[in-house]
């Protein structure tokens, strides 16, 4: 089970253990039984079957969705009112969740790109940068993967899930027009673009002819991280990760 687990983990894929940590009269498993919940809501391993376990992949589903523990508590005794069961026991279940490190989209390689790219994996992040100027990430070795060419080559060779995030430090409008519409397209958790209030107020209306819906828009954190006054690429990248590890820790 432990080999399973380090296999989901090191192929990147969220999963969470369950493990019985408490039990009471008659029970189906005792404790230190464990079982793997996947995303696609697979499981591996079993903590005793039934209508228990089935409301633990459900419970287990939440764990991943907000990516933390929790302590459940079933009583076996009378389906009737409710409970999971009719052993005659309660059971205490643990939920681990084990999420995969999440992604970093930068789009723009540039000074304060490149900042946030260096902060970025100081913190944990598994950074990507995406630029058109492919001279600029020669010597990309600041990042963890280096993308140029077509946006939307470069999102299905690396897709973007609800973990993910992206920061849009691009060079001008035409670019974020491009880009933004096959962001939003993605499940991704946060997509900040860096600007004034007048240039996203410009990228906005170019969206809005595009046909981009409003509840799409509002996924569209712009200008982009915490007034901290930041002037240097670095204290810019500073105020921006702010704001992303914000929107990470939300409830």
């Amino acid at each position: 089970m432990i080999s399973e687990l380090a296999a989901a983990i090191e192929g990147g894929q969220a999963v969470v253990l369950a493990t019985v940590i408490r039990t009471e009269r008659s029970v189906p498993r005792r404790p230190g039984s464990k079982m793997l919940v996947f995303a696609d809501g697979r499981t591996e391993g079993t903590i005793g079957g039934g209508e228990m376990e089935h409301r633990v992949t459900i419970e287990a589903a939440a764990a991943l969705a907000d990516g933390r523990p929790r302590v459940i508590t079933y009583t076996l005794v009378d389906p009737a009112t409710g409970d999971a069961g009719v052993c005659g026991g309660e059971a205490e279940i643990y939920l681990e969740p084990y999420m995969p490190t999440p992604k970093l989209l930068i789009v723009g390689a540039g000074h304060v790109g490149r900042a946030v790219s260096d902060l970025a994996q100081w913190l944990d992040f598994r950074t990507m940068v995406w630029d058109d100027r492919t001279a600029i990430l020669d010597d990309a070795s600041h990042v963890d993967v280096a993308l140029t060419g077509s946006m939307a080559d470069a999102l299905a060779e690396h897709p973007l899930t609800s973990n993910d995030s992206v920061v849009m430090v691009t060079r001008n409008v035409k670019l974020d027009l491009e880009i933004l519409p096959l962001l939003l397209a993605t499940p991704t958790r946060y997509i900040g673009l860096m600007g004034s209030q007048r240039r996203w107020d410009t990228t906005r209306g170019g969206l809005v002819e595009q046909g981009i819906p409003d509840t799409d828009l509002a996924r569209v954190h712009a200008p982009i991280g915490v007034e901290i006054n930041a002037e240097t690429p670095e204290e810019i990248a500073v105020s921006i990760l702010a704001e992303v590890i914000g929107d990470r820790r939300a409830p």
